[in-house]
């Protein structure tokens, strides 16, 4: 019986090895299905739909509280069956397990800006984005800034201290 002692024994092992790693891909797909969700309804509201490709997401706390929060930077365009497309950030917040919306605002959109979602530091989620010069055409803006976002309470508010708009060279 001792071959089959290890051999259990083995088992035993594998199984609590690999579990920490099922548990965090489920907790993903779960994290993905919410956010997926959550964009999809917004799209069917505005009657447009992602532009999947373009979707950016960071993890970081936002909150000072040890536990991260998710913000994602996604792009609606066709609403209404337009050319119109605009770029939204949403923060997401983990609540009894489940990620859960706290808040989302529009960040930019077609012939306004563009934004590119970096990084969370500091409580301070990190945009940097491209402007239009007067002389630049629809589908390229030239003039690269930055745009720092922070959460209050349950709003997104510009950081106006630090940010900065650069000219081109």
């Amino acid at each position: 019986m001792k071959p089959q002692a290890s051999l259990i024994t083995l088992l035993t092992t594998l199984a609590l090895a690999i579990c920490p790693f099922v548990m965090a891909s489920m907790r993903q797909n779960a994290d993905d299905t919410a956010i997926d969700a959550y964009i999809a309804s917004q799209a069917k509201l505005e009657r447009g739909e992602e532009y999947r490709e373009a979707r950016k997401l960071v993890v970081g706390d936002l909150t000072s509280d040890g536990v991260p929060e998710t913000v994602v930077l996604y792009t609606i365009e066709g609403q209404r069956g337009t050319n119109r497309s605009i770029q939204y950030l949403a923060v997401f917040a983990r609540r009894t397990g489940k990620l859960t919306l706290l808040t989302h605002a529009e960040m930019g959109s077609k012939s306004v800006a563009t934004v590119e979602l970096r990084s969370v530091e500091n409580q301070v989620i990190m945009l940097e984005t491209l402007s239009y010069a007067p002389e630049d055409a629809n589908c390229c803006p030239s003039i690269p800034g930055s745009m720092r976002y922070v959460l209050s309470g349950r709003k997104l508010r510009e950081q106006k201290l630090g940010a900065s708009k650069r000219q081109p060279n």
